[in-house]
């Protein structure tokens, strides 16, 4: 099976929030006393204008209620298919509150698999939460130093791992309920949490497997070691600033700014003869734990030093000169240092020439060094000052320059990454990357920085977290004479008896010692499309949903835990887990700026649903946990951004503009004045079903079946037969967006139908028929074609805005004269429209005509000053439609008089 990529950009850009008018909108609330569950009230008098307050409340613990989101109400639906849609929600972090970014997601996943729904599909979506190691055990670090004055190494891991849990509940909590409060329809009853006893125990079938099939082994390595945080971290966890030279840089636990972007030059004095070699580096500290100097060896610079030594000015060692093609020699002074314990390309180099590593810093927090003749305990950035003091004493500093370099610095602390050689877990990924890129059938190195990608994906992958939240390590040191020895087990009985018959000794002489270290949490999360069905076990789920049907995900994540998923999918299950992916870019702010907390523009999607004040939202700043420079640079930008605050839009809005926008570039710029206008669009679709329910309110028995519409409707009456065609169009162009993952096409058509082709022209023709009584056959005709036109496109709209068009959908469905039988009460469930069950006539090919007049004579209206109390003006219209639209028939004859 091959997994293909439906790789869309869905850019979000708006017009600028700056200078955008609003006021505050009639808020009104639903006022009956609907009990949480049961089916809400449409008997109550219709609104006059809408109000997303009102519209949203009670349907969302209806549907839940009533377990219409679970695939065991599939036997339910009216047209129940024998095939199924499976998808996992991507596990947002437990560490806060879902932003706009999660928001997308949701709704583009949600349209999908509503849609799937109301098409008779068996639907399973997932809903769940990453436990996040690193940045929940941060975040509860700071929340109590701030509360309680402690820190970690304060408590006892059990103590602390309590502080965690609770930390869980409220956030967790909080998390399901924006879903929620989002529309999305997920099957609660299979809510999945990475650190639930179910899921752990996936996560340590996994481990044990892939250790007795030797794709997990433990070994001293590299790794991006956190300082600050005292762990290894995993690539995406690190940045790289880029620096054009000299710059002065905040580092934790540093009072001073610290200098980076700057090339030193030191020598190194030759052994047993005069003469030095100069060397270059942007970090001297480091120099104390350099083993050799490597230097091109076509270098003519370097010819009559190729295997002499060099003399450490501190140690006293001697550093041997070797050659290696991979020296740049326009690099510095082309002798590079070689420190294999500290650098990663240094590593590499080690490894080809048997060199020796030699640790000098610590990977405590403050990441100490052994400085002769200073006491052991000098920080790094510190060691770096003495270092080169010292280097001057001895007149061996040759000078500095600005340099232009990337700096690794730590996303969770903004911490500098140490490369520390460690004793870790790692897992071999170069065989396991290439089956997965050969499966994908799909280029990995098409997306930016490919070369790099490429890399990442075949280098071993280092598993293992120097933390207390997490899933720990299954494996445990024997204690027993000799080397360090390890063995794992799914539990501490199954390890035991497993050292037992490794190191040949009896169980109980046996003692084990459980390795303190936590997995990487992308480990887990990359169990995710499996563990989540029940694997290891063979249950029901997992036969019907493995493979997913499709994932959905941001770009960001097809590395660090798309081709994570890909390759840990394979290896256990021997299936590919999904057979689709489709990714959708980064959502911005309206400036292009990635969404951070201390740039102040992470928006929480419930404030834009409900609307925020100013004040609100700084509040908010204040309550986390940012530093309070930080704090002040946030609430500064808000001041500028919002300074009024974000209006109500309506969860309706806010899911329509997200998936309303066509590629344009690489991500997705936010302007909430878009989101206000889909609110207008919200209103327009309220005020038309206002206006059907109050002209067909005492017509319901004379509505035509919708098969039976357009055989009665006259050749001669033709809006009524081009609005049909564009309605038939609408329902085809839907099928076209929605089958090639391009939903931005399927709200641009629904948007064009109702606002432009039902609003604009249709209902100003018919508006007469309607209102006045004329013509009673006709009029019939043109109400049953406005019923159906409305409720179709309220189904068709029901993927995007669950809460508008099933609160207009109900209140039209006495109209129908369906009975309330249990099944079709819920427009969720519904067959979705299908161009193939329709016979309607393509006729819209000559009225591009009309619509010019129309737009014309409401212009003309306009000026004219024409008001609704002259109705005469419509008819003539509706004479000038049906001309221009059938002008070789010569029929002018008055429709509506």
């Amino acid at each position: 099976m091959q997994v293909d990529f439906i790789i869309h950009r869905f850019p979000f850009k708006g017009p600028e929030d700056q200078g955008m008018k609003w006021s505050d909108k009639e808020r009104i609330a639903y006022s009956a006393s609907t009990p949480p569950g049961k089916k809400k009230d449409t008997t109550l008098p219709f609104p006059s204008s809408y109000s997303p307050e009102y519209v949203e409340a009670s349907w969302y613990q209806w549907w839940e209620k009533q377990g219409f989101f679970t695939p065991e109400n599939h036997d339910n639906l009216p047209g129940a298919v024998n095939r199924s849609f499976s998808m996992c929600i991507p596990p947002p972090n437990v560490t806060g509150t879902l932003h706009l970014g999660h928001a997308l997601t949701v709704a583009i996943e949600d349209a999908l698999a509503r849609r799937r729904r109301m098409q008779g599909y068996k639907v399973l979506w997932v809903p769940g939460c990453d436990h996040a190691g690193i940045a929940t055990q941060t975040v509860v670090e700071r929340m109590l130093f701030r509360e309680h004055g402690k820190r970690r190494k304060d408590l006892s891991r059990e103590e602390f791992l309590q502080e965690v849990w609770k930390w869980k509940k409220s956030k967790g909590d909080e998390i399901y309920h924006q879903l929620r409060k989002l529309g999305a329809s997920l099957d609660w009853s299979r809510a999945c949490f990475t650190m639930d006893l179910g899921f752990s125990s996936a996560v340590t079938e996994a481990f044990v497997r892939m250790c007795d099939s030797g794709l997990i082994y433990r070994s001293e390595r590299l790794v991006n070691w956190s300082c600050a945080l005292e762990s290894a971290v995993s690539e995406i966890e690190v940045d790289s600033k880029q620096l054009s030279g000299k710059t002065l840089l905040s580092v934790p636990g540093y009072q001073k700014k610290v200098e980076f972007g700057t090339m030193f030059t030191f020598a190194y004095p030759l052994d047993g003869q005069d003469g030095e070699v100069t060397v270059s580096t942007t970090r001297p500290e480091t120099m104390l734990g350099d083993v050799a100097i490597a230097v091109h060896p076509e270098d003519p610079r370097y010819q009559a030093v190729h295997g002499k030594h060099c003399r450490h000015p501190f140690t006293d060692r001697l550093i041997p000169i070797i050659t290696d093609a991979t020296v740049d020699v326009e690099l510095g002074t082309g002798a590079v240092k070689v420190t294999p314990a500290h650098d990663h390309t240094d590593f590499l180099l080690s490894q080809r020439h048997g060199l020796p590593c030699l640790t000098v810093i610590g990977g405590d927090e403050g990441a100490h060094l052994s400085l002769p003749p200073s006491p052991q305990g000098v920080r790094r950035f510190d060691a770096r000052e003495h270092v080169i003091d010292a280097l001057r004493e001895k007149k061996l500093f040759r000078g500095k320059e600005d340099h232009a370099m990337s700096l690794p610095l730590c996303s969770r602390s903004g911490d500098v990454i140490e490369p520390l050689l460690k004793k870790q877990w790692f897992m071999h990924c170069e065989e396991m990357a290439q089956r997965a890129i050969q499966s994908l059938c799909y280029d990995l190195c098409y997306f930016n920085n490919g070369l790099s990608v490429c890399v990442v994906l075949i280098s071993d992958w280092c598993i293992s977290r120097q933390l207390w939240w997490g899933h720990q390590i299954p494996a445990y040191r024997v204690s027993l004479p000799g080397s360090e020895l390890w063995v794992w087990g799914r539990s501490q009985a199954e390890a035991r008896e497993r050292a037992a018959v490794k190191y040949e000794v009896t169980p109980d002489s046996v003692t084990l010692t459980q390795d303190p270290d936590v997995l990487d949490t992308w480990f887990s999360s990359g169990l995710f499309p499996f563990a989540m069905l029940g694997w290891p076990q063979q249950t029901s789920d997992l036969r019907q949903f493995y493979p997913n049907t499709i994932l959905e995900t941001g770009s960001d994540l097809i590395f660090f835990w798309v081709a994570r998923m890909v390759m840990l999918g394979t290896e256990l299950t021997g299936q590919l887990p999904f057979k689709q992916v489709l990714l959708h870019s980064l959502v911005r702010d309206k400036h292009g700026r990635k969404m951070s907390k201390s740039l102040g523009n992470v928006i929480d999607p419930l404030d834009v649903i409900s609307g925020i004040s100013l004040e609100r939202l700084q509040e908010k700043v204040k309550e986390g946990n940012l530093d309070p420079r930080e704090s002040v640079v946030a609430m500064e930008a808000q001041s500028k951004d919002f300074p009024k605050g974000i209006p109500e839009c309506g969860t309706d809005a806010l899911r329509f503009a997200l998936c309303s926008y066509k590629a344009q570039g690489e991500d997705i710029s936010l302007s909430v004045s878009q989101v206000l206008s889909c609110r207008h669009f919200c209103n327009k679709m309220w005020q038309t079903v206002r206006f059907t329910l109050g002209v067909l309110k005492d017509r319901g028995a004379e509505l035509l079946p919708l098969e039976q519409v357009i055989g009665h409707i006259p050749p001669w009456v033709g809006i009524d037969r081009w609005v049909c065609s564009r309605l038939y169009s609408t329902v085809l162009q839907c099928e076209q967006g929605f089958d090639r993952y391009e939903l931005h096409s399927v709200t641009a058509a629904l948007h064009s139908f109702w606002l432009h082709s039902l609003c604009d022209i249709y209902l100003e023709c018919i508006k007469p028929a309607l209102t006045h009584g004329v013509g009673h056959g006709e009029a019939r005709v043109s109400g049953s074609v406005l019923f159906h036109c409305v409720t179709v496109s309220l189904a068709l709209l029901s993927p995007f805005m669950p809460f508008l068009t099933e609160e207009l959908w109900q209140r039209l469905r006495p109209l129908s004269g369906q009975g309330e039988d249990g099944v079709t009460t819920s427009l969720c469930l519904q067959s979705y429209p299908q161009s193939a069950h329709w016979h309607f006539p393509q006729e819209e090919a000559d009225f591009s005509l009309v619509q010019e007049v129309v737009r014309v004579a409401r212009s003309l209206r306009a000026q004219s000053g024409v008001t609704k109390e002259r109705p005469d003006s419509k008819s003539h219209l509706s004479n000038v439609f049906d001309a221009a639209l059938f002008p070789s028939t010569g029929v002018t004859k008055c429709l509506y008089r």
